[in-house]
């Protein structure tokens, strides 16, 4: 700036307004020049942190059950006793198996470093977290077909129903199936109150008794009916049990061969024969009383102030038409024999 002085001095006003702009002109680049430099100087030191955040996440490893069990005395003492266990550890079937509790949860070495954090380990309960595809398919790894080759697309699946609902792998509280109740029912009461109010009228299956499941008629891991069923239809379901009113019948009731439920209720009911209503009231219904019971009024003499007769007050039609399923009889039209 003082050589620059001098020369400012000899020149005209013009030329010095001149000199000047160039002046800082030049000052301005020799300043960009230098950021420019200070940053290319700076960006070597945030190369380590740039490349910790795009490094691969650690993979977890297999750390073996005498680990686990090190840490969950208690719940060793209970998984001892079930079918897993007896298995897994003397007769597994493959590889997985043989790893115990990793052959479910997954490798275990980021559950250890880090025991809370619910990313680290496969969890089989709602409050852990882990997504219910995620578990059900630890479970279906070995669970594959049979009973439960209809499961994907069934109710209980599409309900996001996770096997740990219904079962408990780690403890036997049941005789069978290990779930998480002592019974099937107990276990299936837990969601079907409706139904557990049903098992408790008049008229109800033999449930609370012990005499049959729920598993007798339905299939909770899949089947190609929406109750779950375990046959096609509900009358195939009935006639399991009722295989008298299965026909063929030379007279068939054409309410009793397309559904069951036309009449009976399935669970319970608070009229005889788990009917859905009382007779002679489910039987009319269908058949109006024009003809049939004015005959019988008439000839009691009741068109003369006489009384009615008394096969009429207080019956229902099963008094006559017994066969009300189906009859073979050739005079069993009406289903009176």
């Amino acid at each position: 700036m003082e050589r620059a002085l001098p020369v400012m001095a000899a020149l005209s006003f013009v030329g010095r307004a001149r000199f000047a702009f160039g002046l800082a002109l030049f000052a301005s680049l020799l300043g960009t020049a230098n950021s420019a430099a200070g940053t290319e100087q700076a960006a070597p030191a945030s190369a380590p942190e740039a490349a910790a955040t795009n490094a691969s996440p650690v993979t977890p490893t297999y750390v073996g059950e005498k680990v686990c069990t090190q840490c969950h005395v208690v719940i060793n003492e209970h998984f001892t006793g079930t079918v897993h266990a007896q298995t897994f550890r003397l007769n597994p079937r493959n590889e997985l198996q043989a790893r115990v509790c990793e052959a479910c949860h997954g490798p275990g070495s980021l559950h250890i470093k880090n025991p809370v954090d619910h990313t680290a380990l496969i969890g089989f309960t709602r409050r852990w977290g882990t997504a219910i595809d995620v578990m059900n398919g630890q479970c279906l790894q070995c669970h594959q077909g049979g009973q439960r080759i209809h499961w994907s697309g069934s109710i209980h699946q599409s309900s996001q129903l996770a096997c740990s609902d219904c079962h408990n792998p780690m403890t036997k509280l049941s005789q069978e199936g290990l779930l998480r109740r002592e019974s099937i029912i107990e276990t299936c009461y837990s969601c079907h109150q409706q139904q557990r109010a049903e098992f408790r009228k008049r008229s109800h299956m033999p449930l609370p008794e012990g005499k049959m499941s729920c598993g007798d008629c339905h299939n909770p891991h899949g089947s190609i009916t929406r109750p779950l069923l375990k046959a096609d239809t509900v009358n195939d379901v009935c006639y399991a049990c009722h295989a008298e009113k299965r026909g063929p019948f030379i007279w068939e009731h054409a309410p009793v061969r397309e559904n069951c439920l036309n009449c009976h209720l399935p669970h319970g009911s608070n009229h005889d024969m788990l009917l859905s209503t009382a007779r002679p009231f489910l039987c009319q219904q269908c058949h109006s009383n024009t003809g049939h019971p004015n005959d019988l009024l008439t000839r009691a003499g009741l068109a003369t102030g006489a009384s009615p007769d008394e096969r009429v007050m207080s019956r229902s039609c099963t008094m006559c038409h017994a066969q009300v399923h189906g009859s073979n009889s050739p005079a069993g039209a009406q289903f009176h024999r």
